[in-house]
């Protein structure tokens, strides 16, 4: 598979790299480097106390999303494969002290609820470069971009998004979909969400970049 860089072009359909903020990646990009795991699968926690109490945390909520509440946690481990695609109604920050990829597609490539994986691009992150994933694109966990090494990533996202589940009666399919706060998930059939009853919305092949990383 094609691994783009976020300085492509082609990444402008899907994000963008914020610029500045270099004291304040700093301060987050430490914490995580020294205060969060890197398990041998990928581990996800949607609001962390050691990065929610920096002052650069705040610093980001005043800018970036304009005051309104967020929450910092991460996305850390280990991974190349696909096997799901989520959804905010919401853009996503993600950095980290180590180079990450994403895979990554178009909420508008979803046709009756499904997406072959051949829509799906990846673009590489390097370290401590920081991004916005636009509320439109679809993605999911970080894969790692380097064989023998995992990765750490942000994740900055509104207030309560992952955490909890509403409670409401579907009425169509996208409600269905929701598996959590702010999240709506396309799993592929081979994932253990799947399994676990999630919309089996992703066709094709389960894409797996072991082959393509170094």
């Amino acid at each position: 598979m094609k691994i783009y860089s976020v300085n492509d072009p082609a990444f402008t359909n899907y994000g963008r790299i914020i610029e500045g903020y270099e004291a304040e990646k700093k301060e987050i990009l430490e914490a995580l480097r020294d205060k969060t795991p890197v398990p041998e699968a990928t581990e996800y926690v949607a609001e962390d106390a050691v990065l929610q109490s920096l002052a650069a945390a705040n610093k980001i909520t005043n800018t970036l999303f304009g005051g309104s509440p967020m929450q910092f946690g991460w996305c850390n481990g280990h991974n190349t494969k696909l096997n799901c695609l989520e959804y905010h109604r919401s853009s996503e920050i993600n950095f980290g002290p180590s180079d990450f990829i994403l895979l990554v597609a178009k909420r508008e490539e979803i046709s009756d609820y499904k997406i072959d994986s051949s829509k799906v691009k990846a673009f590489l992150v390097p370290a401590g470069v920081m991004v916005e994933v636009y509320a439109t694109t679809l993605h999911y966990a970080p894969c790692q971009a380097h064989k023998n090494q995992g990765f750490q990533v942000l994740v900055g996202l509104p207030k309560g998004t992952n955490v909890g589940k509403p409670e409401y009666a579907a009425v169509n399919q996208e409600d269905r979909m929701l598996t959590a706060t702010n999240k709506w998930l396309l799993a592929h059939a081979d994932a253990s969400e799947a399994k676990d009853g999630a919309w089996v919305g992703i066709t094709g092949e389960n894409i797996d970049i072991a082959a393509d990383i170094d």
